[in-house]
């Protein structure tokens, strides 16, 4: 216990704290759009049930991948196939957002929460090796600036989630500006990968401008099809 505690409260510890504060700051946001955008579509008493469990199991995610985060780094491919996967993500959140205004069923509240955790898990690679990464810097209160930081994301995710959700449901278009954020993040994990980064790392510009295009593109041409043949049946 006394280990967990040291060199808490030091002048280096704050500075360091005040570092991960920061960087939840950044860092949580693209997190709390996500939640916003998975539980946009759910019932209004299963939209403020499903941020709290999905937002307390994404800081349970980042608990567990912190404890791992040294092997995390070392991992190759990871945050390509990661990337991959938020892309999917991506586009299925843009063409779940297509039938809000049709009387279509709404989404699943345990359809919501698991595409939280997953994208989350994906997402916050990045958030857990960066809070570890400031929290070394301070070796004898590694963990309590580990558990600090933690804490402190809870209200972010949380809160920030709620208030992009409300957000969304004054401008519909902030959907696509949130899709395209998830885009743009696949990119930043597919060049920074142990494995193929190194490779994709002249291109990553291209890569951050095409998979946003790519996302948009995507979405709007699925949901447009998607409209068509309703149509046609109609």
């Amino acid at each position: 216990m006394e280990s967990l505690f040291a060199g808490m409260f030091s002048p280096e510890w704050f500075a360091a704290l005040s570092g991960i504060i920061l960087l939840d700051l950044i860092l949580s946001g693209d997190n709390a759009i996500l939640i916003a955008l998975a539980c946009k579509n759910l019932p209004e008493h299963n939209r403020g049930k499903a941020i709290l469990v999905g937002g307390m199991g994404a800081v349970g995610i980042r608990i567990v991948c912190t404890l791992f985060a040294t092997g995390l780094l070392a991992l190759p491919y990871l945050e390509f196939v990661g990337g991959a996967l938020l892309l999917y993500i991506a586009v299925k959140l843009l063409v779940d957002h297509k039938g809000e205004d049709k009387a279509e069923a709404p989404a699943s509240f345990w359809a919501a929460i698991r595409t939280i955790l997953i994208a989350d898990f994906v997402m916050s690679i990045d958030n857990v090796l960066s809070l570890a990464g400031v929290a070394n810097t301070v070796p004898e209160g590694k963990w309590s600036l580990i558990i600090v930081g933690l804490l402190i994301s809870i209200p972010i995710v949380l809160f920030g989630a709620q208030f992009f959700l409300l957000l969304m449901k004054k401008i519909p278009a902030l959907v696509y500006a949130g899709a395209a954020l998830l885009g743009f993040t696949a990119a930043k994990l597919m060049v920074a990968d142990k494995g193929l980064g190194a490779g994709l790392e002249p291109y990553s510009l291209f890569m951050e401008v095409g998979f946003v295009v790519l996302v948009l593109g995507l979405g709007y041409w699925l949901n447009h099809r998607s409209k068509g043949e309703a149509a046609k049946e109609g």
